[in-house]
């Protein structure tokens, strides 16, 4: 195999060199693979993860924010800025920007699964399997794409000692955090990589085994707290809360700016645009939501680093008016890594597809009713709003139920990373030490510290009106 240097990276040609478009190939054998991440230690020592140091030419992270403003709704920029600027975990959660054009001159092996690219703490999260069992797994893909693991280990670790930090943890309670979610990523892909490519793709876990998991007390409590309300979180339930009858039927209550109502011609629009979105399910889910009839949409804003982009919600109506069910529609942009994975040129000629079917390649099971449409040029991905979603609130952990959460987080980023390619080799680099658990310990406190200095510097901008903020937003 060849290497060379390309921005910092070693750039490993992959072991298949082919699509994976046949049967009549024989993929490279695991121990073989295994080997060559083995070997990858001497071109990467793995030490040589822990790195952060930001270069002399690291562009100014206002800068950054405000080119990544541009095609966004202008009257949300404000509520976008104010839920960076309210805290140093807000701003690393906004800013996956940053933090991409950060990572990708660092040291790396080359391989490259499919990655979430996004996988902060906050990005782990329950929702409803098409059985309507509730799981956890990552649940935020609009920056997915073929990239180095290394990244989405770095983002998550510098999330949890963030997390840690903001949670008045001391900063040896977020290294063993980290060290938590670094070993468990380590020991599952270990034990995922010697299973069979199928076995490993049926790997998931529920709340009942996430329960058995879990080790700290206060941790299952706050299982418990988020699994019952995210089992309360489903579309006939939603409707007092985000709808009101009216002469003309049932209509989404506007609470502006965060739920503002579309003019005709948008909304003619969007129903052009969920017509085609049908036609991108199975057919089985396509036959189900065609009993449905479009009733009401709405702009809605959500996350942190998503404000901004068009984010619609729209209620549908079946047989009676119990009978409704949420989607979503959310733009997606190119991601973030992608231009330090393959340039300038686009890879997908639809965004919203590249959204779900990486997240389809991440998540064991998923949203049966994903799919993606065009409306007005800009592409979107669909999925249900209200789908028994919920999450874990970081802010509620102490120290060692970070540390615990931290090592579920790790597993399941290592479950979706096994998923896709790789798994032989980042098993054969990682190995069984803890040398990967220190390097990204330093990384993770060091990035901690620019993630401060960085949100600082978005702060004393809003003061002086370089960025504008919409205060509570």
């Amino acid at each position: 195999m060849a290497d060379a240097r390309s921005g910092g990276h070693v750039v490993l040609e992959t072991a298949d060199r082919t699509a994976f478009d046949s049967l009549r190939r024989r993929p490279t054998p695991r121990a073989e693979r295994y080997a060559l991440g083995r070997r990858l230690r001497r071109q990467v020592p793995r030490s040589e993860l822990g790195r952060w140091t930001p270069p002399a030419d690291r562009r100014d992270v206002v800068d950054q924010i405000q080119a990544s403003h541009v095609g966004r709704v202008d009257r949300l920029i404000p509520v976008r800025v104010a839920r960076m600027a309210a805290s140093p975990y807000g701003f690393l959660r906004g800013t996956a920007v940053v933090m991409a054009a950060d990572v990708a001159g660092l040291p790396a092996t080359g391989i490259r699964p499919v990655i979430c690219g996004d996988a902060h703490l906050g990005n782990f999260g329950f929702y409803a399997s098409p059985e309507r069992d509730l799981v956890i797994d990552l649940n935020d893909f609009d920056e997915a794409h073929p990239g180095g693991w290394e990244w989405d280990l770095r983002r998550l670790a510098a999330s949890i000692w963030v997390a840690g930090r903001q949670n008045s943890a001391t900063e040896e309670q977020c290294s063993r955090a980290v060290a938590s979610m670094a070993r468990r990523y380590r020991e599952h892909l270990h034990r995922l990589s010697g299973e069979p490519l199928l076995a490993r793709s049926f790997d998931r876990l529920d709340v009942s085994r996430l329960r058995a998991t879990a080790t700290d007390r206060s941790l299952r409590t706050e299982i418990e707290r988020a699994a019952r309300r995210a089992r309360r979180r489903v579309s006939d339930r939603a409707l007092p809360r985000f709808t009101e009858e009216r002469a003309e039927g049932r209509r989404i209550v506007e609470e502006p700016p965060l739920i503002t109502r579309l003019d005709p011609d948008e909304r003619d629009q969007v129903a052009d645009g969920l017509d085609a979105y049908v036609g991108t399910l199975p057919p089985h889910w396509r036959r189900v939501l065609s009993g449905y009839v479009l009733v009401d949409v709405a702009h809605k804003v959500v996350g942190v680093g998503s404000v901004g982009l068009r984010a619609l919600v729209a209620l549908c109506e079946g047989s009676g008016a119990d009978d409704v069910v949420f989607l979503q529609l959310k733009q997606a942009r190119r991601s973030v890594l992608a231009p330090y994975v393959h340039g300038d040129s686009a890879w997908h000629a639809h965004q919203g597809q590249r959204v779900v079917e990486y997240q389809q390649a991440l998540q064991t099971v998923s949203d049966p009713l994903l799919g993606w449409t065009t409306i007005a040029g800009r592409q979107y991905y669909v999925r249900q709003f209200r789908n028994m979603k919920g999450t874990i609130a970081v802010d509620a952990l102490d120290a060692h139920a970070l540390s615990d959460y931290a090592g579920v987080c790790g597993r399941l980023l290592a479950k979706g990373h096994a998923r896709t390619s790789g798994a032989s080799m980042i098993d054969g680099y990682v190995g069984a030490s803890d040398k990967l658990d220190v390097a990204l310990c330093r990384f993770a406190r060091a990035y901690a510290d620019q993630t401060e200095r960085d949100h600082e510097t978005l702060v004393r901008a809003v003061a002086r009106g370089a960025l504008p903020t919409e205060p509570g937003a």
